[in-house]
């Protein structure tokens, strides 16, 4: 059985003195309301058993409206964020998240940055993907300056005026893409890699760690001009075809990004499983049954569950005393699924 946390604890979480607990838990006034007010809310977070000593046994809970904007509502693995952000959002103790889902239509910078100024004034927190765009970075810094911090999820933006990141370490993400496909190609010969567009700094970074990977371990892999497929089936799929066409002795794909779907059904038309080692993100129906037919090698997949409540602690956490305003970052745990793994 997990241990209750004590008094040390509470005042460590709270920002505050063992001392100004004890002198909260009995009553004293030297303590200031709004730090008696801080204690309780930190007590009810935490389960503390002196949550009901300070709001006098009353079910007080702190409302905090968080705002998410996502992209591509349509697509199944947003939708599949959504739905853990959903549910971590309804499970936090002595807290009430108000959760707001917005969907951005396109990675327009113009578009994200407006929807992030019409969602600040309704929201105490945002969380949101976004291109690391100037248009953007200046609109999160309007944000911040009327006191809404704003958290990047998947991909970082905004660097220097956003509060923090939530993701994977996307450098590390295209090294082990690198990897599987140095692993599964006997011979040398080409390598395709897909990026969403020009400006998803998480994409970047995969790419170089990709590049970087092959060029130290597997320098006869020769890594092909990079193709922007925005994110699309179409134009993966088109670009695939035609990559496929041309260069018989194509040895790997990654899809650094979204699209998977289009380079799935591009090689499932032209070559036998297997033949052609291909990479991709995040665990969907499509990309599962690609690796249990085996067109699919690995898959790399964001933990969306401790995501969601990575968020929805942040977004308790931002405001409280010994919590940074910029800068945090949050690795999650990259989750690797291959054919035997599903």
């Amino acid at each position: 059985m997990a241990r209750r946390p004590g008094m040390a604890e509470l005042a460590a979480a709270a920002g505050v003195s063992v001392a100004t607990v004890d002198r909260a838990l009995n009553g004293r006034e030297t303590v200031s309301a709004a730090t008696r007010a801080l204690i309780a809310e930190t007590a009810l977070r935490l389960r503390h058993p002196a949550a009901a000593r300070l709001t006098g046994g009353a079910d007080e809970t702190r409302t905090i409206r968080l705002g998410v904007l996502l992209h591509k509502s349509g697509q199944e693995f947003y939708q599949n964020l959504a739905r853990a952000l959903r549910t971590a959002s309804a499970s936090l103790p002595g807290v009430h998240i108000q959760l707001q889902l917005d969907f951005a239509a396109s990675q327009a910078p113009g578009e994200v940055a407006g929807l992030l100024r019409k969602m600040a004034a309704r929201s105490d927190v945002i969380a949101a993907t976004a291109v690391n765009h100037p248009e953007i970075t200046a609109a999160v810094e309007e944000v911040k300056a009327q006191g809404v911090p704003v958290f990047a999820l998947l991909s970082d933006f905004a660097l220097g005026a956003r509060a923090g990141y939530v993701g994977l370490d996307n450098l590390k993400v295209g090294r082990v893409a690198a990897w599987t496909i140095s692993l599964a190609a006997r011979a040398p010969g080409k390598v395709a890699v897909f990026v969403g567009g020009a400006r998803w700094h998480g994409h970047d970074l995969r790419e170089a760690g990709f590049r970087a990977y092959l060029r130290e371990h597997r320098p006869d892999l020769d890594v092909m001009e990079t193709i922007v497929n925005l994110e699309t089936r179409r134009l993966t799929r088109d670009a695939t075809l035609s990559v496929l066409t041309r260069h018989r002795d194509l040895r790997g794909i990654y899809v650094a990004g979204g699209g998977m779907e289009g380079a799935i059904a591009a090689l499932r038309q032209t070559r036998a499983p297997g033949e052609v080692t291909l990479v991709v993100n995040e665990l969907t129906a499509e990309s599962r049954a690609a690796l249990a037919s085996r067109w699919v090698t690995m898959v790399d997949a964001t933990p969306l569950a401790e995501l969601a409540r990575t968020v929805m602690d942040l977004a308790v956490r931002t405001g409280e005393p010994g919590v940074a305003a910029v800068g945090l970052q949050h690795f999650l745990p990259m989750q690797l699924h291959v054919t035997e793994s599903i």
